[in-house]
């Protein structure tokens, strides 16, 4: 499920996920896992693991440091273990949508945690319920366990492999059974999943980075498409689909991973810094100072200031002590909440021009906060850069962000965009632009290298949901609201 986060008027991914199968502190490694995700999701968070006669789970709303430490070794015993991040939601947080989740099947205990989006949920729900199922959550992740549960092929990855082919959308999923730990990507790649190895244990990851925090080693990829199971005799890989080119999701790059990250062999750090480079080789201006909107807007700012020569400076500060504006009851609390987070540096601001920097903008609303405090710090002119193309479509995948109708470039021409910033000029990071910083000299018009339908509106995917219900098309692609 994804929802609209109010606090940064930023995009964000629902969760991260993590596995370890072959070592005695499984759920240590988990919890640190996790923890090095933490960016990925921070309303709840759960740690399920398995000692070879049972298995042990605890889920909390809250971060992972407030609650795996400790005796985590003797409440979560076991060889192998699988863990889930989760984002926060505009509905009700419920313990019930806490992943990963457990049921007992016919084959024996199988636990299961996923990142991204099911576009054909509501309906296998349906359809589900009408054949008797019955649901204990809202999340799309228990419909892969009633397609697994009611396949009627015997071995486990066959079940497995036989649900893939009845889901659509992005996700990446472990599961965990008695004997083995799961990985496995949808048919285009859209969310990360990555195999690490750390002495005999093997390790996946939404992200490298969390192979680092760990001390494991990066193995590859897990491919789009892919199965990989991970059991006491090593590793086996199925192909669930047949070979098609990889579309994961551009935003990765963008905005989601963490800067030290390395995604397709490509450092994500340096991946933002050209992005830098060419929005400033295709939106120049005369300036005094380049400003990142932190702390997202950071590489792309220093590239942007290597590439026009303009000093790179700290002009606003980050306080990252700050609770979510989301829970603000009004308006007036939330841009109170916006500028106790941001604060601008006025000796670096005060009589510049200033070119500020962020990563994307959305429904624009928190770059116009911005913009007004950098002006009323004494900026004598404003000149807004945006290190990705103009956002124009909804995603439909797992990513948080707002319907059509709210997405500020959707709804707005150039010009209007300028006048409601108050800014003198205001320039977006083109898409050529986009693939040529990530290394690639074109996209392919037919078959995208990335899934950029944020910016294209070139879905890569059916969207059965969405299709089904126009009445409800502004709306994300989850199960259903809490409340």
């Amino acid at each position: 499920m994804a929802y609209f986060d109010h606090d940064d008027d930023k995009p964000r991914e629902e969760c991260g996920v993590f596995g370890v199968y072959g070592s005695k502190e499984a759920s240590l490694l988990t919890a640190l896992g996790l923890h090095a995700l933490q960016h990925r999701g921070q309303e709840a968070c759960g740690i399920v693991t398995y000692d070879g006669k049972r298995f042990s789970s605890e889920r909390h709303m809250g971060l992972v440091g407030e609650y795996f430490g400790g005796d985590l070794r003797q409440r979560l015993p076991g060889h192998a273990a699988i863990g889930h991040n989760r984002y926060s939601t505009q509905g009700r947080p419920v313990a019930r949508n806490i992943q990963p989740i457990f049921a007992d099947l016919a084959l024996g205990g199988f636990a299961v945690a996923h990142n991204g989006n099911l576009t054909n949920a509501r309906q296998l729900r349906q359809e589900l319920v009408k054949d008797g199922a019955i649901f204990q959550s809202t999340m799309d992740t228990e419909v892969i366990l009633h397609l697994v549960a009611r396949s009627p092929k015997k071995r486990f990855v066959d079940r497995l492999i036989d649900a893939m082919h009845q889901i659509e959308g992005g996700y990446a999923l472990v599961g965990l059974t008695g004997k083995k730990l799961i990985g496995a990507r949808d048919p285009v790649g859209l969310r990360p999943l990555v195999l690490g190895r750390l002495g005999p244990a093997y390790v996946l990851a939404s992200e490298t980075c969390a192979l680092d925090i760990i001390g494991a080693e990066f193995v590859r990829e897990i491919e789009n498409g892919e199965v990989v199971i991970i059991s006491e005799t090593g590793i086996e890989s199925f192909r669930a689909f047949p070979p098609r080119p990889p579309s994961p999701c551009v935003f990765e790059y963008v905005y989601f991973a963490r800067p030290d990250s390395f995604i397709q062999g490509r450092s994500v750090y340096e991946v933002r810094r050209r992005m830098g480079h060419q929005l400033a080789a295709e939106t120049p201006a005369d300036a005094d100072v380049i400003v990142p909107v932190p702390d997202s807007g950071v590489p792309a700012a220093l590239g942007f200031s290597e590439a026009s020569g303009i000093p790179f400076q700290m002009g606003i500060i980050r306080n990252h002590y700050v609770g979510r504006t989301f829970i603000q009851p009004t308006q007036t609390g939330r841009q109170t909440a916006i500028s106790k987070k941001h604060s601008p540096n006025r000796s670096i601001l005060e009589g510049k021009r200033v070119i500020l920097v962020d990563d994307s903008i959305v429904r624009g609303n928190t770059s116009k906060k911005i913009v007004q405090m950098v002006r009323e710090a004494g900026a004598r002119e404003i000149h807004f850069r945006s290190a990705s193309p103009p956002i124009l479509n909804p995603d439909f995948y797992g990513i948080d962000m707002a319907g059509k109708s709210e997405l500020f470039a959707a709804t707005h021409t150039h010009e209007e965009m300028v006048k409601e910033l108050k800014v003198e000029s205001l320039g977006f990071l083109s898409v050529p632009g986009l693939y040529k910083a990530i290394g690639e000299p074109l996209r392919n018009n037919m078959v995208p290298q990335f899934a950029d339908h944020c910016f294209t509106g070139d879905y890569p995917t059916p969207l059965v949901d969405y299709q089904q219900d126009q009445a409800d098309k502004e709306r994300q692609l989850s199960l259903l609201d809490d409340v």
